[in-house]
């Protein structure tokens, strides 16, 4: 099947196999030797993708903003990436005089030299590191999450994310761990609003290629519903969001 790009050129649509995880497939930007300014680029770029795609002001009005009116609070970003969903959070936190300290946690350098380099003021708190490197510390935090995680992790390693982020939350603290859901309809969406921007402004970045190969190794709901203990809670959001959340009891 071809379709008609918007300078009339045609394009060949390739179809993927979506019925299970492409788990053999990787991601351009997780190769260690990935071209430095697609990477930076890419960095650059997941603000408008997660802006539109995230919503990460959906995790601030549910989780973040009742919890730091009460006071000041500690947020963990687990895989921050560029930190740009940390910052924006930062900023609505400043806008309406809340206090809260926020940790941006990667274990990729690059990664998170990149993110401090653009911080711009956030005030965020940027570690290369693991989440058990955190357990062992002792630390608590009373909101942690990730973005766009889960994806990346086999089983084995969801499993140990999980047990990690119930040891980082104090009483009642929240764990919600957001990523895209693996259907047609997301595939067949990224593929053409990306397309239409390719040549423009994802140019020069892994924002396309990555995010499709992103999508083919993402979860499906009943399939990441059969993977979490007892306590966790999946759920399906438009247009194809999972979200896998855990709430700690208030501490007595």
């Amino acid at each position: 099947m071809c379709i008609r790009d918007s300078d009339g050129h045609h394009r060949r649509l390739v179809r993927h196999d979506l019925s299970m995880r492409a788990t053999e497939v990787r991601e351009l930007m997780d190769d260690p030797d990935a071209d430095i300014g697609m990477l930076e680029q890419t960095y650059r770029r997941f603000r408008l993708v997660n802006a539109l795609v995230s919503r990460p002001g959906l995790l601030y009005r549910r989780e973040i903003r009742p919890r730091a009116r009460r006071g000041p609070i500690r947020i963990l970003d687990i895989g921050a990436g560029g930190g740009d969903v940390c910052r924006m959070i930062a900023a609505r936190l400043r806008r309406a005089g809340l206090d809260a300290e926020i940790t941006a946690l990667d274990a990729d350098e690059r990664a998170i030299r990149w993110a401090a380099d653009n911080d711009h003021g956030a005030g965020i708190r940027y570690r290369c590191a693991f989440a058990a490197d955190l357990v062992a510390e002792g630390e608590q935090y009373d909101v942690v999450f990730s973005n766009h995680v889960l994806h990346h992790l086999t089983s084995t390693e969801l499993d140990g994310l999980l047990r990690d982020s119930e040891a980082l939350v104090g009483g009642g603290g929240v764990v919600v761990h957001r990523d895209i859901a693996r259907t047609r309809f997301a595939y067949a969406l990224y593929d053409a609003a990306t397309w239409v921007l390719s040549g423009t402004l994802f140019r020069g970045s892994f924002i396309r290629e990555d995010g499709l190969i992103s999508i083919r190794r993402s979860y499906a709901r009943r399939e990441l519903a059969s993977l979490v203990p007892s306590g966790w809670a999946v759920r399906f959001g438009l247009p194809s969001r999972l979200e896998l959340s855990w709430k700690a009891e208030a501490a007595s």
